[in-house]
């Protein structure tokens, strides 16, 4: 009998105890027999389409970074590294001109 893959390592040394897999490398434990629900946040842009990482998209509100007496203008374009779960700040970018930053996905569209 082959195991699936161990879904947080991906290690392939799965083992199975009784209903449980358990994974010797990471110690995750799960029951296979259970659906599998996507982990991925569903973070929106200022148009409602859904992001995900790897999306190019554009500031569509001058925007003031904290901290600091920089603004990232209108119509600046960032690419989404990463979506995150967070409450403020969902959308880890690389904006053109500014550099790494973290920024709300209400503030953007996709391009």
């Amino acid at each position: 009998m082959s195991c699936p893959p161990c879904p947080k390592c991906n290690s392939e040394y799965v083992y199975q105890d009784q209903s449980q897999l358990i994974c010797p490398e990471c110690a995750y434990e799960w029951d296979p027999s259970e659906v599998e629900e996507d982990d991925t946040p569903e973070v929106k842009d200022a148009n409602g389409t859904l992001l995900v990482d790897g999306d190019k998209v554009t500031v569509v509100k001058d925007l003031k970074i904290k901290g600091s007496s920089q603004v990232i203008k209108i119509g600046t374009k960032a690419l989404v590294r990463r979506v995150l779960d967070k409450k403020d700040h969902e959308l880890d970018c690389k904006v053109d001109g500014v550099g790494e930053m973290m920024v709300t996905a209400k503030f953007v569209k996709k391009a």
